[in-house]
């Protein structure tokens, strides 16, 4: 089994990446192959709803390593009550062909308060492309406050639910795409 996370935000010292990192963090330690595809570190272009984008060699690179994901774990920060630009862009790059049956994990970060806003447009989009996107997610509010400065989660009960989150992914990527 492979889990691919993408994380949608362009900032350092991102808390969608701090997220991203112990969410993948958990489902590693649950045996499970996992890639980070850093969009900071991605050149990807605007989406321009064709399929030609060979001045790109990173498209390729989000092509091949999400068809070939079992699931994917997918954080943004919510800016203006939605999903970031740049993973909304990186989601229409990719079609059906590439995340058709992908279970998938939502988060996401907020500088103030939690709602989830962000997780439902996420949810819509995976749907939309006959993706399933597990029932357990994270909605991190306040986001500046619940990371120590190594990056570890401050409260307890945050923590257990990036374990749960980790636990649901695996199991109904397991059952979903028939993995034993």
């Amino acid at each position: 089994m492979k889990i691919v996370g993408i994380g949608g935000s362009l900032r350092p010292n991102s808390t969608s990446y701090q997220a991203l990192e112990i969410a993948i963090e958990r489902v590693k330690l649950l045996g499970v192959e996992v890639e980070i595809l850093d969009l900071r570190k991605m050149n990807l272009p605007f989406c321009h709803g064709g399929e030609d984008y060979g001045d790109y060699p990173d498209v390729e690179k989000l092509w091949e390593s999400v068809k070939a994901a079992d699931g994917l774990i997918l954080a943004t920060p919510e800016y203006h009550g939605g999903v970031s630009g740049v993973l909304k862009n990186a989601l229409d790059l990719m079609s059906f062909e590439h995340l058709a049956g992908k279970v998938t994990g939502v988060i996401s970060v907020l500088g103030g308060q939690v709602n989830s806003n962000a997780l439902n447009e996420l949810r819509l989009i995976m749907r939309w492309v006959h993706g399933w996107v597990i029932p357990e997610q994270i909605a991190i509010g306040q986001s500046w406050k619940a990371f120590d400065p190594s990056g570890k989660i401050i409260d307890a009960k945050l923590s257990e639910r990036f374990d749960k989150f980790a636990q649901s992914l695996v199991e109904n990527t397991r059952k979903i795409r028939g993995i034993s």
